[in-house]
């Protein structure tokens, strides 16, 4: 699982090499078991489920799990694209869950929701404003199936991207939006993670850093955007933090689907393979992807910033807050942290989940 799967990130990493082996799980099977007991909800009016329904079009893989079914909800929608969180979800959320019911699923070519569907046809309809048409599909269905009025909506790095298009196009649907390692400007925040490794590089006397990095200079300039280029920037701006603070390296996160009980060995092969079905598909309109220009929101509007982001910076991230007009909005730092928050800081995520979340997602007649 060594395929960086966060849409800037995995193009440092992408390859078919990756995609043609399956891990052996063998190995983990003992701790497979004992990470899913541990994981299993046993309250009486707990909800604790996976099962594939058909959004649009796609048979698509849905997790739901809760320590209380009258909790608010929250539909999460994961990064990439084709980083399904499913399979991660056992090293962060059991704290949320006891004050929320959590939503995920494999987006359209993600993970097991891949296994379903793989075929160039699926291939030519990996487009933003169908992958925000699957959200909001899923909400409906989420909340007529648990008997809801509105959802909370999360979205973490590529799933912001989908978020918040679904919030501006559905908000009827959503108390409130959260977005996690926000995207706002790919061409900025392209401009800001490789001047952040230029300077890095520089302080820290890594010639070999800054010679690479000067072949891509101007960055992103005028000269298209490839994925080459990517890789270039992309590589040395996570080597010094800016996927996981203080960390030149993330593989507690890529490792993690060997030890969920939710994915089987295909599953997690094809999280890979749907890593490099995606990329090339959605790469051009992921580069003109710009929310700047979005001047009011209009449902509350929570951004969780890492102090330490040069994935997808957060920089433009709390500009594009300070200008935007919502019924509410606020902007967190969290300090020790970089792309990975829900990883990194959870107990603050939950913390800030409570404060400022939660209060606006509470239905008097059947929430709590």
């Amino acid at each position: 699982m060594k395929l960086l799967a966060f849409v800037l990130s995995a193009l440092t990493a992408a390859s078919a090499a990756h995609a043609q082996s399956c891990p052996d799980l063998t190995p983990y099977a003992k701790a497979r078991e004992t990470i899913a007991d541990l994981g299993r909800i046993v309250a009486p009016e707990g909800v604790q489920e996976q099962y594939k329904t058909r959004i649009g079009g796609v048979e698509q893989w849905v997790n739901v799990r809760g320590q209380d079914r009258a909790n608010p909800i929250i539909l999460f929608v994961h990064g990439g694209p084709a980083s399904p969180l499913i399979p991660r979800l056992w090293q962060f959320q059991r704290p949320i869950e006891e004050y929320f019911t959590v939503v995920n699923y494999d987006q359209r070519a993600s993970g097991k929701t891949f296994r379903e569907d793989s075929s160039d046809a699926l291939g030519e309809t990996l487009k933003v404003e169908r992958y925000a048409d699957d959200a909001i599909e899923l909400a409906q269905y989420v909340l007529k199936r648990y008997g809801k009025k509105k959802v909370v909506l999360m979205g973490h790095s590529w799933g912001t991207i989908v978020a918040i298009r679904a919030a501006l196009k559905r908000p009827d649907l959503f108390y409130a939006y959260v977005g996690i390692g926000q995207v706002i400007n790919v061409r900025t925040n392209e401009k800001v993670s490789y001047d952040f490794a230029v300077a890095e590089a520089t302080r820290r006397g890594n010639t070999e850093a800054v010679e690479e990095l000067k072949k891509i200079a101007p960055y992103p300039g005028d000269t298209p955007i490839t994925r080459e280029r990517i890789i270039a920037a992309r590589k040395w701006a996570q080597f010094y933090g800016g996927l996981t603070a203080y960390r030149e390296s993330s593989q507690y996160f890529y490792d993690a689907p060997l030890l969920s009980s939710d994915y089987d060995a295909q599953d997690a092969c094809a999280i890979d393979k749907s890593n490099v079905f995606t990329l090339g598909r959605v790469l051009p309109e992921f580069l003109e992807v710009d929310y700047s220009k979005v001047t009011a929101f209009p449902i509350p509007v929570f951004m969780f910033m890492g102090r330490h982001d040069y994935t997808t910076p957060s920089v433009p991230t709390e500009a594009w807050l300070k200008t935007v007009k919502a019924p509410r909005k606020q902007g967190v730092w969290f300090e020790h942290s970089s792309h990975m928050i829900p990883w990194e800081e959870p107990g603050k995520l939950l913390v800030s989940l409570l404060q400022y979340v939660r209060p606006l997602a509470v239905d008097k007649k059947t929430d709590k």
